[in-house]
């Protein structure tokens, strides 16, 4: 028997979440078994906890789309038990049962090794937030961003991906300018390593003005909308912006301009789909480069009891920083 949180769904259609005790038997299939030490809360778990939003396939369903932990079994000769893992995306926790148990079963293919110095509870601290805001910053690299071009823009900075972005590019010597509608997470961002913070009313209505001021030499957007098409108008020539997330909307008023005239790039990041070698390769600079103190103070507990609750949060912009969810508490 295993401990899960388990959404179900009645006939009328309403979904209901409740922690119960599964037989294994019900696990789905797999060549590796993991018991599941950390998993944690992101948008989609928030949507997959509650009505579904159209990810989840089939009910009932075990939401969680990161985990880490040790494996237990594995017929894959790369993992052998007792190895520690970290899973992120491959829409686990969406079409796959995910890391809302003390144990998951899922292929090996979508494992990768926890790097040293990490444990799973900072694994989780990090997750797919932190995954993706590193993959974004390596992006930004590999289109020229260095440390003295000027602020780095970071919208939607609270959040989870915007928490991990800050504290990550300002350790690598970025002057970071958080983007927060919050007043109150002022003090949080500049303790992250924030150099200066912009209201986002600043930035949330459209111009007519397809070009303004540079001023930013690049941006982390998880925001999108009207706040994204403006801050295309105001890229230095040749900066880069990252794209996210979609929290203010998927559409982009936007015009051609800044491409055009500045050489502007509008770079897509996903995590979900990401290579092995892509994730390898970024979970070794998070150990490397991410300020783990830093990390840690953003970091609010849970269990899967309070995961209810905290979906219903996080779907309304309430949950600041990353909540590290203890599966076994």
């Amino acid at each position: 028997m295993f401990k899960a949180l388990l959404v179900e769904k009645d006939e009328a259609g309403e979904t209901r979440a409740s922690v119960q005790e599964l037989d294994e038997a019900r696990l789905p299939e797999g060549e590796v078994t993991v018991a599941v030490e950390y998993s944690t809360l992101n948008y989609k778990d928030g949507l997959c906890i509650g009505p579904g939003g159209g990810l989840v396939r089939q009910y009932p369903h075990v939401p969680g789309i990161d985990f880490a932990g040790t494996v237990e079994a594995s017929d894959d000769d790369r993992y052998k038990p007792g190895d520690k893992v970290v899973l992120t995306g491959w829409r686990v926790g969406e079409a796959h049962w995910g890391g809302y148990a003390t144990r998951a079963r899922v292929r090996a293919d979508w494992l990768v090794p926890l790097p040293e110095g990490l444990s799973a509870r900072d694994a989780m601290a990090v997750g797919t937030a932190g995954l993706t805001a590193m993959l974004a910053v390596m992006a930004l690299e590999r289109h020229g961003l260095r440390t003295g071009q000027g602020p780095v823009l970071v919208t939607g900075a609270a959040g989870g991906v915007g928490s991990v972005a800050t504290a990550l590019l300002a350790s690598l010597g970025h002057e970071v300018a958080a983007v927060t509608g919050r007043p109150e997470t002022e003090d949080y961002l500049r303790d992250l390593g924030a150099a200066s913070i912009v209201p986002r009313a600043e930035l949330n209505e459209t111009t007519k003005k397809p070009l303004e001021s540079e001023r930013w030499a690049a941006c982390v957007d998880a925001v999108g909308g009207a706040m994204l098409a403006r801050v295309l108008g105001q890229m230095q020539y040749g900066g880069s912006v990252a794209a996210v997330g979609l929290a203010g909307g998927a559409d982009l008023p936007a015009k051609v301009i800044p491409f055009l005239l500045r050489g502007v790039n509008l770079l897509g990041i996903d995590s979900v789909m990401q290579p092995y070698d892509n994730r390898v390769a970024a979970w070794e600079r998070i150990a490397r480069e991410l300020p783990m103190e830093k990390l840690r103070s953003m970091i609010r507990p849970a269990r899967l009891g309070d995961l209810p609750e905290l979906g219903a949060e996080i779907l309304k912009g309430q949950v600041r920083g990353r909540v590290v969810v203890d599966v076994a508490g």
